[in-house]
């Protein structure tokens, strides 16, 4: 089996924003890339946050956010239960990361990833056996940065 590598929400919307310029080349990229090894593992979380701020942000008609949803829910999704949800609570609590966050990094541990990629939390940052990686600080979307 391929490395698993998570995908947070914000990476999402760039790869669908027109007027992101090289960070839309980039995640596109990325999503591309993650589509062909089949490697590509996200959240309900990240599904419903993509839905919101496609159709508000991006102002993408809901019909095509949600088939959009719909394609990425091909993916490893992972499915928060309340022992995550407490645990993302450990978690925000001790290492004072926003809640929000520990539970994208607690979704990205239970799915065994190796890499989250997020614009939103530290680069090289190791969480447990994910490292976060931003694709716009790479001079490729791999995760052999």
């Amino acid at each position: 089996m391929n490395d698993r590598e998570f995908v947070d929400t914000n990476v999402l919307i760039y790869a669908f924003d027109r007027s992101a310029g090289e960070k839309r080349d980039l995640a596109a990229a990325l999503l591309e890339r993650l589509w062909s090894e089949r490697s590509g593992c996200l959240s309900l979380q990240v599904l419903q946050e993509f839905y919101v701020t496609a159709t508000r942000k991006l102002r993408m008609p809901p019909g095509d956010a949600a088939r959009q949803v719909e394609r990425l829910g091909k993916w490893t999704v992972h499915r928060a239960s309340f022992e995550d949800v407490i645990s993302a609570i450990d978690l925000h609590r001790r290492k004072q990361v926003a809640f929000w966050d520990a539970m994208i990094l607690r979704s990205a541990m239970k799915l065994s990833c190796q890499v989250l990629w997020s614009e939103d939390l530290g680069s090289g940052q190791r969480w447990d056996s994910v490292v976060v990686r931003n694709p716009f600080l790479c001079s490729e979307p791999t995760s052999d940065h």
